[in-house]
């Protein structure tokens, strides 16, 4: 199986897959997954222009508006804008950005370590699937949300400000609550009752 391509902890339990790459340093020729460093969010916000800022951004107040008894991240920092600065996609912050497809070999084991795939936007997602590149069985929520609770994926809008609005940001944090273990909630009779109306 090939290895993660993109920016984050490999050790990571919340990854989100984007189809483009900051187009600076070794970015667009990467064919790894390398930590990111104190500063260098900031040096890809301004070199690359506000949508990437608006990436790192939006994924900051999406960990910093999750149940801290589930995802701890809000708590290692005193606002999510610290949160961007200090943790995010660095090494030991267990997040990551990918470029790469997701691997969904297996489905997640609940006894482990939580694990959520989140593909950012539905034309990307899009494509995965009908290239072949992301094989789950994707459930439509509605024309912007899909999950497979299984392999705990879910397809949601780009990170951008409006794309992924804060009301959207507390939307997709209670999806991801339900995705975890031992959470008493209605995804998988969701997923039954839209199994007939995919949104496509």
């Amino acid at each position: 199986m090939s290895h993660p391509i993109g920016l984050g902890c490999p050790q990571f339990t919340i990854a989100a897959y984007i189809e483009n790459r900051p187009n600076m340093l070794n970015y667009p020729a990467l064919t790894e997954q390398i930590p990111l460093v104190d500063g260098e969010i900031q040096a890809i916000s301004q070199a690359c222009g506000n949508g990437w800022r608006k990436v790192f951004n939006v994924y900051a107040k999406l960990l910093y508006a999750l149940d801290t008894t589930l995802f701890p991240y809000a708590l290692t920092a005193p606002s999510w804008q610290a949160y961007r600065d200090q943790f995010l996609l660095q090494q030991g912050s267990h997040t990551a950005l990918l470029f790469s497809p997701p691997q969904l070999s297996t489905p997640v084991d609940s006894s482990t370590t939580p694990l959520i795939r989140l593909i950012m936007g539905r034309t990307y997602a899009k494509r995965l699937i009908t290239e072949g590149k992301l094989t789950a069985e994707m459930h439509w929520l509605d024309h912007e949300f899909a999950i497979n609770a299984e392999h705990r994926v879910i397809i949601c809008p780009y990170f951008d400000y409006r794309q992924l609005s804060n009301i959207k940001i507390t939307h997709l944090a209670e999806l991801m609550k339900q995705m975890m273990p031992g959470i008493d909630s209605t995804l998988n009779g969701d997923e039954a009752r839209l199994r007939t109306n995919p949104g496509t």
